[in-house]
């Protein structure tokens, strides 16, 4: 049988299988061997030997299989394997009951799974809450179809933070068209997604006091605008003005003067209702946005932040209080000229004495 062998064949089995005959011993290996063509092909083969009445052995029977097209499936799938492992995009595929078979390198690192922790299980497990049964049943119907989906998925890591990532999912067929896997391709989106989260906060939120910045808050007092003429609500706004500020800062210094302001800012977010809004409208000036509010209660909402200001301890700056003008918007009204008539009832207010609420009233015509 040794012309059978070659280059590639291994000379340790070869070896391991002379001592087996010569010990008379069941023999079990694999190796490399060559058809009379001198073409390669991988053997997997067993030998055992027979005995006559007096124990003598007398022959040899071998059963050999070839293995080549198995052997290169395992290398194929290695390669395969190494490959998913290689690349940066998670991978997972599930069979088409949607239970997990494999997850790459890049998915343990995406989501802090490894493995053995995922494997027969389903992905519903990384589900976070955060997109709702539609969400879902859009994807099914479309996975259902034979059909790709893509969309970006926010799912809950195994250090149940949110992870946002951008998602392929693809539905492998046999050869009668009946799905047999899914196979899901994400890419992890999360640090760019939480950046733009924090420079999206940045823009809406003044980063010293926590209220609306002048560009946001437009945008609130702009639908708070349509809502009042698409809905019919009334809608009520207010200036509140720090009293005597300038002195704060000159006497205090800027920085005592900044934590008043943030004290302030609190307060009244704090005071008033979670769809109203606070707007750092300029230096020690804030809008307020009363919505759903008629005159009467912008009014009572007014006189609580007023009040929420001026009980706050400052330390040895003592009380700090603001004035505030307040009106309502009116029929056919544009929303400059009702903040034109606030900032008039804001200056009365100043000038009456600060630390009160100035209402402007519009006069009915005769």
């Amino acid at each position: 049988p040794n012309i059978l062998q070659g280059p590639d064949t291994s000379p340790e089995v070869i070896e391991r299988l002379r001592q087996s005959l010569q010990e008379g011993t069941y023999f079990e290996g694999s190796t490399v061997n060559y058809r009379k063509d001198g073409q390669p092909y991988t053997v997997e083969w067993n030998i055992s030997p027979v005995r006559n009445h007096a124990g003598e052995i007398t022959h040899f029977v071998s059963l050999q299989q070839d293995i080549s097209s198995l052997v290169a499936a395992q290398k194929t799938t290695q390669l395969f394997a190494h490959v998913l492992n290689a690349t940066g995009d998670g991978v997972l595929i599930t069979d088409n009951r949607g239970t997990i078979e494999f997850v790459n390198k890049a998915f343990e690192k995406i989501t802090g799974y490894g493995l053995a922790e995922v494997l027969g299980r389903n992905p519903s497990m990384f589900k976070s809450g955060e997109q709702d049964y539609d969400f879902y049943k859009d994807m099914w119907s479309t996975l259902k179809k034979g059909k790709s989906y893509k969309g970006t998925f926010v799912n809950r890591s195994k250090s149940n933070q949110l992870i946002y990532c951008d998602e392929t999912i693809t539905p492998l067929t046999d050869e009668a068209n009946n799905i047999t896997h899914y196979v899901s391709i994400l890419r992890d989106k999360t640090a760019r997604v939480l950046e733009e989260q924090k420079l999206r906060k940045m823009v809406r939120f003044d980063g010293l006091t926590g209220a609306l910045t002048r560009s946001a808050g437009e945008l609130a007092l702009e639908k708070a605008y349509i809502q009042h003429r698409g809905e019919q609500l009334p809608m009520s706004i207010a200036l509140a003005d720090i009293d005597y500020f300038k002195q704060v800062n000159d006497q205090w210094g800027h920085s005592t003067g900044d934590a008043v302001l943030k004290t302030i800012s609190s307060s009244m977010i704090a005071t008033l209702r979670a769809n109203d809004a606070v707007i750092r409208w300029g230096g020690e000036e804030f809008l307020l946005i009363f919505s759903g509010c008629d005159l009467e209660h912008g009014l009572l909402l007014a006189e609580r932040c007023r009040l929420a200001v001026y009980n706050n301890d400052h330390g040895d700056i003592g009380p700090v209080t603001v004035s505030i003008g307040i009106g309502e918007l009116q029929p056919n009204e544009a929303l400059a000229d009702l903040i034109e008539r606030v900032d008039k009832a804001l200056y009365s207010a100043k000038n009456a004495g600060r630390n009160q609420s100035r209402v402007s009233v519009v006069e009915q015509e005769a």
